[in-house]
């Protein structure tokens, strides 16, 4: 079987010769589970969609998805500590963005999937 590669990603092929390879360890299941456990709430998907393309203070999410700033503030602190989110300060302002293109490329993934 021809072994093909996915042009668009820049996937580490040592990382993926060893998951193909070897049985993940107890603790890389753990965190990998834990990552999903995060992408499980609507909320959290809704911030991460509106992050998709730019960085948003907590206010403007607030506002953009009608919740109160403190409810926001929790859900980008699970989504930061998973880090799958960064924040940058300015000022007494906090703007949040996409920790990397890691976190587009699974939220994409995850479109592509339901959609087929």
């Amino acid at each position: 079987m021809e072994d093909t590669k996915c042009v668009r990603c820049s996937y580490n092929t040592q990382i993926i010769d060893r998951l193909k390879s070897q049985e993940p360890s107890e603790e890389m299941v753990n965190r990998l589970s834990e990552v999903f456990k995060v992408f499980g709430d609507v909320t959290r998907i809704r911030i991460l969609w509106l992050l998709f393309d730019s960085e948003i203070c907590v206010f403007d999410i607030a506002q953009r998805l009608g919740m109160t700033q403190s409810a926001i503030s929790h859900q980008l602190r699970i989504l930061k500590n998973a880090r799958l989110v960064k924040a940058r300060r300015n000022g007494k302002n906090t703007f949040y963005s996409l920790d990397d293109d890691h976190v587009k490329r699974i939220i994409e993934q995850g479109i592509i999937h339901i959609n087929e």
